[in-house]
This record gives C-alpha cells, structure tokens and sequence, in this order.
C-alpha cells in the first residue's frame, strides 16, 4: 500500500488515539508530572495553603477535631468526591474512583498538640495552649490536593481511593480506631506522609523495612513511709527506692539486649515530695520505652515491671506498676513493604528526580501509622523535606517556633496522588496477566 494512502494515515491515527498519547489527550497530561505541574498552577497552590492556614488557626486535639473535620467535608462536597462520616469520631473517609477493587488508601492525620505557639506571624494558632507543631495542617492540606488530582483524574483509575483523613495520631491511637470501625476493610495498600525539617525542599525520604519504632509508656507508683528527713531511720525512703529504680532501668538496655537490636528505656517523670525537709510516702515515675521488634519490644516490657517491683522490695518498698494501654495504646513498629519501596523509588523519581530521593535511617520515634501495617498487606511511609537552602533553619517538630515551609505542599498532594493511581495502575496490568489469580485475591466492595 502506498504511505500517502489516506487508509494508511487513517489506520496510523485511529492507533496514536487508542494508546498512550489517547491518555495525555483525555487527561491533560495524567502522567506524574503533569500532577506536579497541577499542584503548583497558581490558584491550585493557594488554595492549599488556604485550607493549611485555616487549619492552623484553629488547631484541635485529637478526637477534638471537629472543625477541622467539618472543613474536609466541605472540600470534598465541593469536589464531588463522595465519603462517610464520623469514623472514629471526627475521622472522615472518602472515595474516588470506581468504587470497586483494588483498593488503595491515603492517610493524613488532622490532630494539633497541647502547646502554646511562640511563633509571631499573621496566622498563629488563636487557640490558647494549643498548635499545630507537627505539620498535620499541611498533611491535609496536601491530602486534598492529592483528592482534586484523583478526581480530576477519575476515569482513568483502575481502582478505587481511599482518602483517610485521621483523627488523633498523637498518641490517642486514631488509626487504630479507624481500622475498628472498618476504614481499610479490603484496602491492598496504603500510604502515608510526613513533612520533616531535616531535608531539603524538593527532596523525599524512606527506607524499606522498619522506619520507625514500636513504643509504649510506663507509670510506677513507689510506696514507702514518710517522716521527717532529720531522722531517716524512722522511714521508709521511696526517693532512693526509685532512684535504685531508675539506674537499674537504664541496664536493661546497656546490659540485657543485643548491641545491635535497638532499643530505649527513658525515666522522663520523677514526682515526689514537695518539701526540704519532708521524706514523702510515695514517689511517682514515668516514661517511655522503644524497640525496632515485637519480640524486643515485649520483653523490654515485661522487664521494666521486674526491676520496678523488685529493686522496689530491695529497698523495703512496694510498687505498682502500669502501661497505660486504655490512654496510651502500644505503636507497633513502623514498617515499609519492600515492594512498595520499588513502587515509591520509581514514582518518586518521576516526580522529584531520582537524585532527590534520600535514604532515611531508622528512627526510635513513634508513628501510630503503624496499627495499619497489622491489617493491610502492603503499607508505606515516607517524609517531605521542606528545609529551604536560603532560608533559615526550620525548627524540628513539637517545637513552639515550628514552621511549614508551604512549598511542600505541591510535593506531598502530587506524589501522594501518583503514588495511588499509579499502584491502581500496576494491579490492574497484573490482573490482565494473570486474570484467575488476581479474581480470587481481589474483593467485591469496601
């Protein structure tokens, strides 16, 4: 046939349309980084900084976030993305896509500190005592973001989004109650962000496998007999019983574990007496304790209560001891699925380049991110650097003076939002593959 034949340039066409170029056509550009050029249009970066600031202004604590939880529901009317409410009291869950599987969730948590902001700008926190000093305003902010890329995006996912917007990740363990009342019923994978000061703008990192620690907290009450501290001998102390406690606490790290499993026993309460001269009945002590395994982690703790009880005794005293678990719920540890780390290295290199995904070492820190590595088969975490090279040093987080570098946001909206349509993507390549196996894997609804 002869290549000026109109058949020939029509048949040409006809394949161009039915390809890829047919998705950059009806998407306007649906690759990753065209979400990132989405992210950063003018109106579409101030409003995010918008929702981030009126967050900001009226920071709550968790199970408190009530406003915060009210202005969500109003983006995501706004956007037509469809959702359930309350979920685990003030947690909100949308969805976009088909609504059928596979399914993949994106977190953010909404929860601020009890703290007082020190930092003079035109937006601080009008709420006495309380802040947003770990950057969960922008996470939802970003959240958003990522939600109006989906759905501006929602013909062309092979799946369904799950948008979890949590409440009380600062130690009231919402993500546990989320999981309790169903919010990742049938979720495949999920991810989950953070904004950190330790890396530069423009740079991502994370690791596979454990990224952060299990952590529990421990309260010891130390019972003795008071008197006067002129005669000692008419006592029975309990400031020496718990300061015997506190060195021999330190020993189960130094001593008992393995030099190469990390772990952290930390005496941060100390409460007893309130006189010179007074030898108190009873001395308070508290604090937390860190591993990088289950095994580790409930050995430390079954520990912690034997050298409590027993150097107590040594010193004639009794104790008690609690773990705070109704209060304060156990973080398992953080950790990242070796396949989602392959996901996450090649989507962010479309989206920040390869030479701005950094290695993040462990940390001892806690996220309660990590209740849903128990239920879900495939989760992952990574952080945002939002260090500016010309800028001043951004303060760490649960610091009065702690900022948001706002740049960020275009970052964490567009990479979340790849991140899922692009996992949504890769499974529905694999079910065509292998139609019977991923049909016996997948299931009918959320």
């Amino acid at each position: 046939m002869d290549s000026s034949s109109p058949w020939l340039l029509l048949f040409v066409s006809l394949q161009l349309l039915s390809g890829p170029l047919a998705a950059v056509v009806a998407g306007g550009g649906a690759g990753s980084e065209g979400f990132l050029e989405r992210a950063r249009e003018s109106e579409f970066f101030e409003w995010m900084v918008g929702i981030r600031r009126r967050i900001h202004e009226k920071p709550e604590l968790g199970y408190e976030e009530f406003e915060t939880s009210e202005l969500v529901r109003s983006e995501l009317d706004r956007m037509g993305i469809s959702y359930k409410h309350p979920v685990a009291v003030t947690g909100v869950v949308g969805f976009v896509g088909t609504g059928k599987p596979p399914f993949v969730a994106l977190r953010a948590d909404m929860d601020a500190l009890a703290m007082q902001e020190s930092v003079e700008w035109e937006h601080k926190s009008k709420v006495p005592g309380k802040m947003h000093a770990c950057g969960h305003d922008a996470h939802v902010a970003m959240l958003l973001g990522a939600a109006k890329i989906l759905q501006e995006h929602k013909n062309e996912l092979k799946g369904t989004v799950v948008l979890l917007f949590q409440p009380a990740e600062e130690g009231g363990g919402g993500a546990k109650k989320m999981i309790e009342a169903g919010a990742v019923d049938n979720v495949d994978a999920i991810f989950g962000f953070h904004v950190t000061t330790d890396t530069p703008i423009g740079k991502v990192a994370s690791r596979p496998g454990p990224v952060m620690a299990a952590s529990g907290f421990f309260e010891a009450v130390i019972s003795g007999k008071g008197g006067h501290a002129a005669i000692p001998q008419h006592t029975i102390d309990p400031i020496v019983a718990a300061s015997n406690v506190i060195v021999s606490l330190q020993h189960l790290v130094s001593r008992e574990a393995d030099p190469l499993d990390s772990q952290v026993v930390t005496v941060a309460k100390f409460q007893g007496g309130g006189a010179f001269n007074v030898i108190p009945d009873s001395v308070t002590i508290g604090g937390t304790f860190r591993a990088f395994s289950k095994e580790s982690f409930f050995q430390l703790k079954q520990r912690i209560e034997e050298v409590i009880v027993g150097q107590a005794s040594v010193q004639r005293c009794s104790a008690t001891v609690s773990f705070l678990e109704k209060e304060r719920p156990f973080f398992p540890v953080t950790i990242n699925n070796d396949t989602l780390h392959a996901h996450f290295i090649k989507v962010a290199g479309e989206i920040v380049g390869p030479g701005n995904i950094r290695d993040r070492h462990p940390v001892m820190g806690a996220e309660d991110f990590a209740f849903f590595t128990e239920v879900v088969p495939s989760t992952y975490y990574y952080f945002l650097g939002m260090q500016s090279e010309s800028g001043e040093l951004l303060k760490p987080g649960h610091s009065p003076y702690f900022t948001v570098n706002e740049d960020v946001l275009p970052y964490g909206a567009a990479l979340h939002a790849s991140l899922a349509q692009q996992f949504l993507l890769q499974r529905a390549d694999s079910a065509v593959q292998s139609p019977s196996e991923a049909h016996s894997s997948s299931h009918d609804e959320l």
